[in-house]
């Protein structure tokens, strides 16, 4: 029977309850224990398919193709447990199901009311797929307090009574902030916090105290005083250099031992952190250091390519170095800025996804750059597709050669899929389809060329990988673009689809229509960024 941890937030928001729920899964999973993260979203929305990256940063998609909150990356890289579908819900999600069913009369005439028949639907959620695990750890998104946040709350508390006390654990997390002025830790807002949490009828078993100082005694046991918690359950959470020395980090302060202890598990084995220290010394100890240059038009806010980021950082891992990352905004290129001067010093070019026409030419100027140079090149889904553009316009004369996405063109090189083969079947979408759920998402293999660079880093002929995009290169222009020198060296199954180019005649330029990103991992890094980062490697001992 699965036991269940809830973490909630308090004070303020980006505290990092995420990233401390994938540090707790990552030290019981290093006991032996089997895992699972869920996120619930108090937003409305149906899923963050369709949020601008700037008010919730990158949408991480599954293997099962849903459209998911980033925190289920930190999810992923932790734990290595594949996310799915039924890892993440909305407040949308859940009264879409509930309204569809209310018009379809499955009520049977019922009043439909937030209790019991929003919170059931979350309890719901919370349950499924659960038998084959020893802990499910649920984040709640959002601060105690919100109104949004409300339903889930209710749930939460439902669910300790009906699961039992013995079979469930409340974490709060919480800001200690530092009065510089007055030199101090302040409690207060940690006891309003819990004080607020506790009125809802949760009351918390463990604080995680996240604060920029080290918590003095006198401070921890105040909080434990007023806050109704043992001493030992106060943990603190100081920043951290790397987040991938946090689960170490709680495992000191004894995060994971309090947990199994409210659990009543005495006999637990000691946790195998060999792994995480491995990760820890290729971060905090580089053998050199190289600079990439990622050309986007969302650079203004990191958390839009978080796995992006965190990719580039395993790959630099995998070769013992520090990866410098130069967030380059792609309409500079397009205002005039000096675009030699700028990536000149960069030791590779990575174009990344995105939609929209805004920052494209600047993009395919970037490509341009690097094919002329002999910088290394990634280019990803609509990277790819900006490579492949740049190489109609210069390699292969058609001048013309743009993407439907930007408007009518009379060489759509990139244009709108409208079919497509999926494991549910045959897949049709249209110009005006509604925009949620509607591109080519999750999981699809691919067939790589035998004698390819990219068969080379996989070590495979086919691999599987994830896709979040409406768009997709025109294989009618195959033969152009090949003469071009850009090799189709990846297709889909039936041969119809191009899902990876790349230039033998270049020392590293390839281009792919997936996400390997989001398959990342700090002790497995994904072999593309493996391979990419190598290849910068070499080119800064030539600059």
């Amino acid at each position: 029977m699965a036991r269940f941890i809830f973490i909630t937030g308090g004070v303020v928001s980006s505290l990092g309850k995420g990233l401390m729920a994938a540090s707790l899964a990552a030290l019981l999973q290093a006991r032996g224990y089997r895992v699972r993260i869920r996120k619930f979203d108090p937003y409305l929305n149906v899923d963050p398919g369709t949020m601008s990256p700037y008010q919730h940063g990158e949408v991480y998609v599954t293997d099962d193709g849903a459209e998911t909150d980033l925190d289920l990356g930190h999810y992923e890289r932790f734990t290595g447990v594949a996310a799915r579908q039924s890892d993440n819900v909305t407040s949308g999600r859940i009264y879409q199901q509930i309204i569809t069913k209310e018009r379809r009369g499955d009520y049977l005439g019922a009043t439909v009311q937030v209790v019991p028949h929003v919170t059931d639907a979350i309890k719901a959620f919370a349950r499924a797929e659960t038998d084959d695990l020893d802990f499910v750890l649920c984040e709640i998104g959002g601060t105690v307090g919100d109104i949004e946040s409300l339903p889930f709350i209710e749930a939460i508390r439902q669910l300790r009574n009906e699961e039992g006390r013995e079979n469930t654990l409340s974490v709060h997390v919480t800001l200690v902030p530092y009065i510089a002025a007055a030199g101090e830790l302040k409690t207060k807002p940690t006891q309003h916090s819990v004080r607020e949490l506790a009125s809802l009828g949760v009351q918390p078993d463990i604080l995680l105290c996240r604060c920029e100082k080290p918590l003095p005694e006198g401070e921890r046991a105040k909080i434990a005083q007023f806050c109704n918690v043992r001493k030992e359950a106060v943990i603190p959470a100081l920043d951290a250099d790397s987040i991938y020395s946090v689960p170490v980090q709680y495992h000191g302060e004894g995060l994971d031992s309090e947990v199994l202890r409210a659990f009543g598990i005495h006999d637990a084995p000691d946790p195998d952190l060999s792994a995480w220290y491995d990760i820890m010394d290729r971060k905090q100890h580089p053998e050199g250091e190289v600079t990439i240059g990622v050309v986007g038009k969302y650079v203004s806010l990191p958390d839009a390519y978080k796995s992006l980021n965190e990719a580039l950082v395993h790959g630099g891992m995998a070769n013992r170095v520090k990866v410098n990352i130069r967030w380059l905004d792609a309409e500079m290129f397009e205002r005039g800025d000096d675009l030699a001067n700028e990536l000149e010093p960069m030791h590779g070019i990575l174009v990344p996804g995105g939609f929209g026409e805004r920052g494209s030419e600047g993009k395919i100027e970037s490509v341009r750059f690097a094919r002329e140079r002999n910088v290394p090149f990634f280019g990803i889904c609509l990277g790819m597709q900006m490579a492949c553009i740049e190489g109609a316009r210069n390699t292969s004369g058609i001048e013309q050669a743009s993407s439907t996405e930007f408007g009518p063109t009379s060489e759509p090189v990139v244009g709108l899929i409208t079919e497509w083969m999926s494991a549910e079947g045959l897949q049709q979408r249209g110009a005006n389809t509604d925009m949620g759920g509607t591109m080519r998402l999750g999981a699809y293999e691919a067939k790589l060329s035998p004698n390819s660079h990219v068969a080379a880093i996989y070590g495979a002929n086919e691999i599987s990988e994830r896709h979040r995009h409406r768009y997709e290169v025109n294989g009618a222009y195959r033969d152009s673009l090949e003469k071009g020198g850009l090799v189709f060296s990846g297709m889909s199954p039936d041969g119809m689809l191009p899902e990876i180019v790349e230039r033998p005649d270049h020392p590293w330029f390839i281009g792919v229509q997936f996400h390997p990103e989001l398959k990342s991992k700090p002790f497995d890094p994904h072999p593309l960024f493996r391979g990419f980062i190598e290849a910068a490697v070499k080119q800064s001992r030539l600059v």
